[in-house]
Order: C-alpha cells, then sequence, then structure tokens
C-alpha cells in the first residue's frame, strides 16, 4: 500500500495499462478482462486487475497531465513491481493525414516540461518507447485492419494552450498528435528499467476541429485496448 494506490502486495499485474480516466479503466476491466477485481480506489483512482486470455493484467487509472501519471508510474514500479506499462488514451490529431478514429503508436514524445525534468537540468533527454512494445502494437494493428500511424507525438503540460507557434512548428515538423501523458511515461519507465509505450486514439483534429462522437468512443477506444493487449502479451 502507498499513498496513492491500496492495493494489497501481489494484487497488481506485472502489466498496467494506464488509461486516464479512472471510469475508462473500469469500462475496459468489465469489458475485456475475465475475473476483474477492484484492487484501488484510493482519491477515485479506480484500478482492476484480472486475466486477459490466460495472462494477469492491471487497468489502473492515471489521472490527467504528467505529474498525476508520474505519481502512478513511479509507485507501480517502484513499489508493486510493474515491467511493462501502456496508456491507453486520446489524443488531438495535429498531420492532415491522421484522422479521427485512427490509432497513433508514439515512437517518441516531446514536451516543454516534465514532472522529470529536474533530473536532467540542461539535458534535454527523449523519450521513447521500448521497440519490442512498438513492434507488436504495430503487428496487432495491422492484423486488425485499424488505421494507424507511427511516429513522435507532444505530450502537453497545459490542456488550454495558447501556443498557436509552438503547435505549428510541432506540425511542421511531423509530430502527429498531442496529449498529456506519455513523456513522462516514457521517462520514469526508462528510469526504472520497465517497459512503456502509449497506443492513442485520435478523439479530435486540431486542423479541421473535428471531434469524435460520444456514442462512437467506445468501439474506437475498444481497438485501441485491444492493441495494447497484444502488444503486451502476442
Amino acid at each position: 500500500m502507498t499513498f496513492h494506490i491500496g492495493a494489497k502486495p501481489g494484487e497488481i499485474a506485472e502489466t498496467v495499462l494506464l488509461p486516464g480516466d479512472p471510469y475508462r479503466a473500469k469500462w475496459a476491466a468489465e469489458t475485456f478482462l475475465e475475473g476483474s477485481v477492484c484492487v484501488n480506489q484510493v482519491r477515485g483512482m479506480l484500478g482492476f486487475t484480472g486475466n486477459w486470455k490466460g495472462n494477469r493484467v492491471t487497468i489502473h487509472g492515471s489521472g490527467m497531465g504528467m505529474p498525476s501519471l508520474s505519481i502512478y508510474a513511479n509507485e507501480l514500479i517502484r513499489d508493486y513491481g510493474a515491467k511493462t506499462l501502456i496508456r491507453i488514451g486520446s489524443a488531438g490529431a495535429m498531420q492532415a493525414a491522421v484522422k479521427v478514429r485512427d490509432v497513433v503508436i508514439a515512437m517518441t514524445s516531446s514536451t516543454l516540461s516534465s514532472p522529470s525534468r529536474g533530473f536532467f537540468r540542461d539535458m534535454q533527454f527523449a523519450p521513447c518507447a521500448d521497440y519490442g512494445l512498438l513492434e507488436k502494437a504495430v503487428a496487432a494493428a495491422r492484423a486488425k485492419g485499424t488505421r494507424f500511424h507511427i511516429g513522435g507525438i507532444h505530450s502537453s503540460d497545459v490542456f488550454y494552450d495558447e501556443r498557436q507557434d509552438l503547435t505549428d512548428m510541432l506540425a511542421r515538423h511531423g509530430v502527429l498528435a498531442v496529449e498529456m501523458e506519455a513523456a513522462e511515461l516514457y521517462t520514469v519507465a526508462a528510469r526504472h528499467g520497465a517497459r512503456a509505450l502509449a497506443v492513442l486514439t485520435i478523439s479530435d483534429h486540431l486542423l479541421t476541429q473535428e471531434a469524435l462522437p460520444a456514442e462512437d468512443r467506445e468501439r474506437s477506444f475498444g481497438d485501441m485496448v485491444e492493441i495494447a493487449l497484444e502488444a503486451a502479451f502476442g
């Protein structure tokens, strides 16, 4: 038991999927896991452990933003022995070729700031995914026939961003999408010798202003969860 996770020793699996929304964790556990049990409710951040195709897995909310994600990733790895952490979440597209409902598999994640920035001082550390997980996620997406993209993303430390100049520059350099957690996840995992990946569903588009209708979200997010599970265990 930690400050933020009330699970008992042994209740967290070595593989953890991390949606930002705790209720999305509940939905994913009920939809994809067999025998899922709630193992954490501290501060309303729900976590569930169950089985997927005979493999033990935990699906645990991480909250919004890198500071929140950092807390859970650190505790899951250091205190509960998590070895594989995969973020499953939504993102906003920054390229015309990336469409709403597409999946983005993030090789790298750029950021202006993260909780780990102080570790490196003037060094610009490049957070990247675990290649083995990324390779399996790509294979899973292809097998499912899901439209997907592989490349760099941007982890923003603000939701209501007014830096259009930065958005334009990132898009010019081929950044596929923006979200708020992956850069810190990749950095924390690297620091502790764990594997990490972000598999993201495009829920809205910064260029066209299109947004995924609420009734379509579960189906689209379901593809993302299955790709993440196949990446971990396939």
